[in-house]
């Protein structure tokens, strides 16, 4: 039997894997272990239930104010047990985390094949986003097997010099846990109990460290003004937990009107919240994917974006964090009826459900 080890750090990144856990463990050719490493917590665990999914191993490395340094190094003494007890022949691991960074780097110290899911993506500034930027050029000079979302993420690799054999555009496995989650809630509405839904509503997210400080700062001024100057809308803001960010959330925007400010839901309530959502504002890379399938507009609140695919289909605006753009930006969707129908039908470019099929099936045929 062939044996993968899946490292997953952060609740994004479980999301995306799950599916492919899942898909890969119905292969009796495969021995699959799954390792977490904890770099976030109770965020990460939530979605694991969710998919029934249970670690092997868990580093279980989050510690308060955790910073960059202690991450990485945490993750790669970590899996440098992990290799001694378990000697996998590839390393699946998932974008652009340190997590993922890491644990390639200890794959390679141990001469072992990594597999990077979501390969390719890029905005070519080493701080936008950061240190993903950083993270994922690493991962593609130690992976072997590169698995792209798009034909775009294949190009930007063989530009980059990787072979075009290893680079497999499959979709992005985001979309086949979206469809699996939006299939056994069909007919359900998100609900909860301190929330009183009454009006159409904008939802909101912010994590990134690129808009720690001003960033949030100005995203939470044109917040205010949005719902002011659209009171028929309400506003909910899933606020992370990470103090960085969730501090100046709250300082800015505790008990104004009309803005809800709610603890990060499970994966499930939150596809509910997207699904019924009139516009998303968000700086996630996995919601700027999910959400076009949805057919809910998206509005970026970042400088650069690493997924342009979705921009150029329609269903993605990019609005960074100036207050104006972000507050002329909504106004327009909620005044221009055709505007917003055009970005709402707007295709999906990250796939059809059918990536892990396609991942599975590769690892299968080379490994």
């Amino acid at each position: 039997m062939r044996k993968i080890l899946i490292v997953i750090g952060t609740r994004p990144e479980a999301i995306k894997m799950a599916p492919l856990a899942l898909k890969l463990k119905e292969n009796k050719t495969f021995n699959v272990k799954i390792c977490v490493t904890a770099q976030h917590r109770e965020l990460l665990d939530d979605v694991m239930d969710q998919f029934k999914l249970y670690p092997d191993y868990d580093l279980d490395i989050m510690k308060k104010n955790q910073s960059l340094y202690d991450v990485t190094s945490s993750v790669l003494q970590g899996m440098e047990e992990i290799f001694k007890k378990y000697t996998p022949d590839i390393v699946l691991v998932h974008g652009d985390t340190t997590t993922t960074f890491t644990s390639a780097l200890a794959a390679n110290y141990e001469k072992i094949m990594v597999g990077h899911i979501e390969a390719g993506l890029r905005t070519y500034n080493r701080y936008s986003p950061w240190p993903e930027e950083i993270n994922r050029n690493l991962v593609s000079k130690l992976a072997t097997f590169h698995y792209c979302p798009t034909n775009d993420s294949v190009d930007n690799l063989v530009r980059e010099g990787v072979p075009e054999k290893n680079c497999i555009c499959t979709g992005n496995t985001v979309i086949d846990s979206l469809f699996y989650i939006a299939s056994i809630t069909q007919k359900e509405s998100f609900h909860n109990s301190q929330l009183e839904l009454k009006k159409p509503y904008i939802l909101v997210t912010c994590h990134r460290r690129e808009n720690y400080g001003d960033g949030a700062i100005n995203i939470c001024t044109a917040l205010i003004d949005i719902v002011r100057n659209h009171p028929q809308y309400d506003i909910i803001f899933s606020v992370h937990p990470n103090p960085n960010i969730r501090n100046s959330i709250l300082e800015q925007l505790s008990g104004v009107d009309g803005i809800h400010l709610i603890e990060p839901q499970s994966y499930i309530d939150f596809v509910l919240l997207m699904k019924n959502a009139f516009i998303i504002l968000t700086d996630s890379g996995g919601i700027q994917e999910e959400a076009p399938s949805l057919n809910v507009p998206v509005l970026v609140l970042r400088e650069t974006t690493e997924r342009p695919e979705a921009i150029e289909a329609g269903g993605v605006v990019l609005v960074g964090t100036v207050k104006e753009k972000i507050v002329n930006t909504v106004k327009e969707l909620i005044e221009d009826p055709g505007l917003y129908n055009r970005m709402s039908k707007a295709v999906n470019p990250y796939g059809d459900g059918k990536s892990c099929n396609r991942i599975s099936e590769h690892l299968e045929k080379n490994l």
